[in-house]
C-alpha cells in the first residue's frame, strides 16, 4: 500500500493519523488529534476537526466539515455539501464546547448531497438518506430516509438497490439485483447471511 497523499493547497496538523491509500484533495484541513481510515477520499474543501474518527474506505465529497463528535464507520459515503452538526442551540456568544454530542454513522451508510444531519443521532447500518433530507432522529439499519424532517421512505439493499417503499420494514426481501435476502430485525432490516 502507498502512503496517504496530501494536495499541496491542503493542510494537515500534527497529531493527526491517516491510513495508507487515503488521498486529501485541494483547500481541505485535517485537524489534531483526527483519525482516519486507510482507502478514503476527502474531497476539495473537507475540514476534520479535532477527535473525529473516520474508518476505512470512506468517501467525503466537495464542502463537507466533519466537526468533533463525529464517528464515521467503514465504507461511508458522505455526499457533496451534506453538513454535520455537533450543538443543538448554537449561540455565537455562548461557549458550548462541553456539551458537543454524538454522531455515529455506520457502516456502509450513504448520506446524500445537501443533507443535513442534526447531532445527537445514529443513522444505521446501509441506511440511505436521500439529497437534501434533514435527519432529526435515528436511523435504522437500511432505511431509506427522505424530507424535512426526514422520514422513513422504503428499505434498500447494502448494494444500493431500493428493496421496498413501505415505511415499514418487511418480514423478508430480496434485492432484485443482487439477491441479497433480508429479514425484519428490531426497527430495521438484518441482512440473513448463507
Amino acid at each position: 500500500m502507498a502512503p496517504f497523499s496530501v494536495h499541496p493547497s491542503s493542510f494537515v496538523d500534527e497529531g493527526c493519523e491517516i491510513g495508507d491509500d487515503t488521498k486529501i484533495w485541494h483547500f481541505s484541513h485535517i485537524m489534531p488529534r483526527a483519525k482516519i481510515g486507510r482507502g478514503c477520499n476527502l474531497g476539495q474543501n473537507v475540514v476534520v476537526s479535532p477527535d473525529v474518527v473516520i474508518g476505512n474506505n470512506v468517501k467525503i465529497q466537495n464542502n463537507v466539515s466533519v466537526y468533533t463528535g463525529v464517528i464515521l464507520e467503514d465504507d461511508v459515503f458522505c455526499g457533496p455539501s451534506m453538513v454535520f452538526t455537533n450543538v443543538v442551540n448554537p449561540r455565537s456568544h455562548v461557549s458550548r464546547k462541553s456539551e458537543y454530542r454524538r454522531t455515529l454513522v455506520k457502516r456502509g451508510a450513504s448520506i446524500g448531497a445537501n443533507t443535513t444531519v442534526v447531532c445527537g443521532h445514529t443513522i444505521g447500518q446501509f441506511a440511505f438518506i436521500g439529497a437534501g433530507a434533514v435527519v432529526t432522529k435515528d436511523v435504522p439499519d437500511f432505511a431509506l430516509i427522505v424530507g424535512n424532517p426526514g422520514r422513513i421512505s422504503g428499505w434498500m439493499c447494502a448494494c444500493g438497490i431500493k428493496l421496498s417503499s413501505s415505511n415499514t420494514p418487511p418480514a423478508t426481501a430480496q434485492c432484485a439485483a443482487c439477491g441479497s435476502k433480508y429479514r425484519v430485525s428490531g426497527d430495521g432490516l438484518a441482512k440473513v447471511e448463507g
